[in-house]
């Protein structure tokens, strides 16, 4: 057996532990955000509810492998080396596809990037089959590519989005109208029975989705649920019921249970019908290398694929380690997470997607809605309803991101969802179904209010988007991956193979360490007021020092006409404005952490941020305005501009130097000489516009330099004046 194939072999078994890394980071969400959302536990105890799960969900599976070795394309058309390369391409194109959406946080379904991976990666291997035999033309693919597969999946996308959105919004609805957002009182008379569905439901999908294939329950048992299917639901609810009202009775909150309950039945599931996306295929390779090897010859067809097979326990259970591992270490798995509990969360948050025409054209068509809705019921009904939507205040929801009753509805719609998809076999993604039954109950919970309704429907958007990028990704990337593959020949495949191993790596481990080094320091959560505004304080500091030296380069950089130091100036100075701005957006979140007897500390802190927040917004505008010009190819600073530039860069350092040591003395005697300064400053920046005025009617400088010039020195009078107003609001913090 050639050695190109051991070194394929050897790949994928290692994109295998790396694709159930990356796919458990994007999964993770699917099972973890009702109980993250409503903080129903501590962090690692919701983890290991969801660890223990996913093991039982690995090691109960039957390893439904036959989508990977013949779902998608027809093995009996493809040769041995053929189909390695066909493998190796896809589970390239797979990690690279999930560690993007990864770092970008969102989620996406790892059994789309799966299918669309293969589909595309076939594709590639079966274009150049075609291109080398004669007999065969671009008709002929369907010979060997089964794309009805791939249509059905699109469709199941549709089917997803629509329904799963439509049942939270409805479900969640009727439940807050039932028990209100101050449920206690209600929830002593119908909360048993209303659990009691939840645990039904899960109990039932955790048998037909979760168990179902792993050979613990009898098929006749299997038979009898089906057949009996209201009897049995109406049986379990009733005895789920009386449990869970013993447990009331006896101070167990049971919507923790249920929604714990609904965590472990989720990732049992996950586990147990997702595993063939991160194993499968390299499963499927192994297998064919053994198949090859005991022929003895390469030059054989993969009939061999077509045939059931379960993996190797063993695999399994190092498969379903690492999968539990992966939710407690990996830091990407929280991000994706972070991005779902944002767009659903009740409370006023920093938003982190912008508006578009369509979310503002949406949000504008339901307040006309909600305006005819107002005329048309009356106003006692209105005001009922209303009564039941009343929020309660920040500080009373333990600053959970939704209370239980919406957590556990997020759990019951889901898992009712995804039973009866697998009780009619319709392919729906547990991803899309999770996702949406959140963004349904989100907007009827009024999550979605007038201060966050255009961002949050931009990010549903974006993610909704991600989803058909996934499909259209995964076959575009495993498509020109495997093409390559087959056409380079050995030398090739080592190659390309190593670069996407060095990129992975880079970015995973090499990237987020540089970007976490270059980025300001963000202020912790603090309850003591005066503590928050030490650290803002600091912050000042190390900022003004930053900023000077940018200044500096930034001069000298167009001076010199460097393009690329002004790029990399230019990033870092949109670094600290954006930490400053997304301060500035926290500051009412923050100031809920001061006492009232904290008025005046809270006033400074408004303050401070607000002028930190202009700061860096002007050396960000001369950083850009710099690099835009040069990157235009426009001319630099000519050699007396340069000499005026210096003069007064010296000048600003000297101020800056000055109250950076005032800051972190919080001695203030140097302050009249600090206004001093900034007047001699103002008035080298007079004599230097006077200069260029000379320079502009002499004819000795070009008008998109002098513009530059003039803008330049306007954005450092705003930098100064914003920097010694920051140095007088602490003056005054320490004075009060």
């Amino acid at each position: 057996m050639s050695s190109i194939y051991i070194f394929v072999v050897i790949a994928l078994v290692v994109l295998a532990i790396i694709d159930i890394i990356v796919g458990v980071a994007n999964d993770a969400i699917n099972f973890l955000n009702s109980a993250l959302g409503s903080k129903v536990a501590p962090h690692r105890v919701i983890l290991s509810i969801a660890a223990i799960g996913i093991l039982v969900g690995t090691l109960t599976s039957s390893g439904m492998m036959e989508v990977a070795r013949s779902g998608v394309f027809y093995p009996a058309q493809f040769t041995f080396n053929e189909v390695m390369l066909l493998f190796l391409g896809m589970m390239l194109g797979d990690v690279i596809l999930l560690n993007m959406f990864n770092s970008l946080g969102l989620p996406t379904s790892t059994t789309v990037s799966m299918v669309f991976g293969l589909l595309g990666s076939a594709v590639g291997i079966t274009l150049h089959r075609i291109a080398l035999e004669t007999d065969l033309s671009l008709f002929d693919i369907s010979q060997f590519i089964n794309a009805g597969r791939a249509m059905m999946i699109i469709s199941a996308i549709l089917v997803s989005v629509v329904v799963a959105f439509t049942a939270g919004t409805i479900i969640m609805y009727i439940s807050r109208l039932i028990f209100s957002f101050r449920y206690n009182k209600s929830f002593k008379v119908f909360g048993a029975a209303w659990c009691g569905i939840s645990i039904a439901v899960i109990i039932y999908f955790t048998i037909f989705k979760g168990l179902r294939s792993s050979g613990l329950i009898s098929t006749n048992i299997l038979n009898f649920i089906n057949d009996n299917i209201f009897i049995v639901l109406s049986s379990t609810w009733a005895i789920c019921s009386l449990i869970l009202f013993a447990f009331q009775k006896a101070g167990i909150n049971i919507l923790k249970i249920t929604i714990l309950a609904g965590t472990f039945s989720l990732a049992l599931a996950f586990a147990g019908n997702d595993l063939v996306n991160f194993i499968g295929v390299p499963l499927a390779g192994v297998d064919s290398f053994m198949t090859a090897n005991s022929a003895g010859t390469q030059d054989i067809t993969m009939e061999s694929l077509m045939q059931p097979t379960n993996a190797n326990f063993f695999i399994i259970l190092i498969s379903g380690v690492v999968m539990a591992l992966t939710l407690f270490f990996s830091k990407k798995a929280m991000r994706v997470a972070e991005t779902e509990l944002q767009l659903s969360s009740q409370n006023e948050r920093n938003e982190r997607f912008g508006s578009t025409y369509v979310s503002r054209f949406l949000v504008r068509l339901a307040l006309s809605i909600n305006n005819l809705y107002r005329k048309i019921t009356p106003g006692f009904i209105q005001q009922k309803i209303a009564n039941r939507f009343e929020q309660l205040p920040e500080a009373e929801n333990g600053n959970a991101y939704y209370d239980l009753i919406r957590g556990t509805v997020n759990m019951t719609a889901a898992s009712v969802l995804i039973s009866a998809a697998t009780a009619v076999k319709l392919p729906l993604s547990t991803t899309y179904v999770v996702f949406m039954v959140a963004m349904g109950s989100s907007l009827a919970d009024r999550a979605w209010g007038r201060e966050s309704a255009v961002y949050r429907i931009t990010g549903v958007m974006a993610v909704i988007s991600g989803w058909f990028i996934t499909a259209f990704g995964g076959f575009i990337i495993a498509f020109t991956i495997a093409s390559i593959l087959i056409w380079g020949g050995n030398i090739v495949v080592v190659i390309v193979t190593i670069a996407c191993f060095y990129m992975l790596v880079h970015n995973n481990f090499l990237f987020p360490k540089k970007r976490k080094n270059g980025t300001a320091k963000k202020m912790k959560e603090i309850e003591n007021a005066p503590d928050i505004l030490e650290n803002c304080i600091k912050d000042a500091y190390n900022i003004l020092d930053n900023i000077a030296e940018i200044y500096k380069k930034t001069l000298i950089a167009t001076f010199e006409e460097n393009r690329k130091v002004l790029s990399e100036l230019t990033a870092e100075a949109d670094k600290m404005f954006i930490t400053f701005r997304n301060r500035k957006y926290e500051v009412l979140p923050t100031l809920k952490h001061f006492r009232y007897s904290d008025v005046n500390l809270g006033y400074f802190y408004v303050q401070i941020v607000d002028y930190l927040s202009e700061i860096t917004k002007s050396i960000l505008h001369t950083t850009r305005s710099c690099f835009a010009h040069i990157n235009n190819s426009h001319q630099g600073w000519n050699k007396e501009q340069m000499a005026d530039l210096m003069d007064i860069n010296n000048a600003v350092a000297a101020i800056h130097m000055n109250i950076s040591e005032m800051l972190r003395t919080k001695n203030f005697e140097k302050l009249d000489y600090v206004l001093e300064m900034r007047d001699n400053l103002f008035t080298v920046m007079t004599g230097a516009i006077k200069n260029e005025l000379k320079r502009v009617k002499a004819n000795t400088s070009r008008t998109k330099t002098s513009l530059l010039y003039l803008t330049v020195l306007n954005e450092t009078k705003t930098l100064v004046l914003q920097s010694r107003n920051l140095l007088k609001s602490q003056k005054h913090l320490l004075e009060n």
